[in-house]
């Protein structure tokens, strides 16, 4: 596997959330990775990770790593984590220390603050924070139903921190070109 810059975020992120909150299994783990992208994307354009995620029943998921993790774990996250199956709950434990150098300051900020909102919450409990009415989750469920994509444009809002719609448009239009110039894929 081919380890990119959103991969060294993704797996950092991974380990912070494990080793700085109880109760991490799977479903918890997903949700935070789900706020830090979302909420990162609501005011730059764009999210930390560079998951996609799929409106399921019990909220947003990151479909590809939640296969990863339930399925075969890639070797970069094998040695920074451990998933141990205790019936249906996936405890993960991390196996080395996270290394924020690869985060903004921004990205560290919002690491933090989710950190402090659900640093003793249980799964069961941040399920409905994710199903909000408007929620991104809750506008895809009603517009494509569920296991549909969900677009993170939702996240945009008109809170004082969040981008506007047509700033978030241009910078990625900017970013493409940026892209193909360089002749990047994405």
């Amino acid at each position: 596997m081919i380890v990119t810059h959103h991969r060294q975020k993704l797996i950092n992120a991974i380990i912070y959330f494990v080793k700085k909150t109880k109760y991490c299994g799977k479903t918890k783990l997903l949700k935070l990775l789900y706020f830090l992208d979302f909420w990162h994307f609501k005011e730059t354009g764009k999210s930390v990770t560079g998951l996609n995620y799929a409106a399921w029943e019990f909220g947003p998921v990151p479909v590809d790593l939640y296969n990863e993790i339930t399925k075969k774990m890639s070797p970069d996250l094998k040695r920074v984590v451990s998933v141990d199956l205790q019936g249906d709950f996936h405890q993960i434990k991390p196996l080395k220390n996270f290394d924020l150098k690869y985060m903004t300051k921004r990205e560290k900020r919002l690491l933090n603050e989710i950190v402090e909102i659900f640093k003793d919450t249980k799964a069961e409990q941040m399920i409905e924070s994710t199903h909000l009415p408007q929620s991104p989750w809750d506008t895809t469920i009603k517009q494509t139903g569920m296991k549909g994509h969900i677009n993170y444009l939702l996240a945009l809002d008109n809170n004082s921190n969040s981008l506007q719609y047509d700033e978030v448009i241009h910078r990625q239009n900017e970013r493409q070109e940026m892209y193909r110039e360089f002749g990047i894929e994405k």
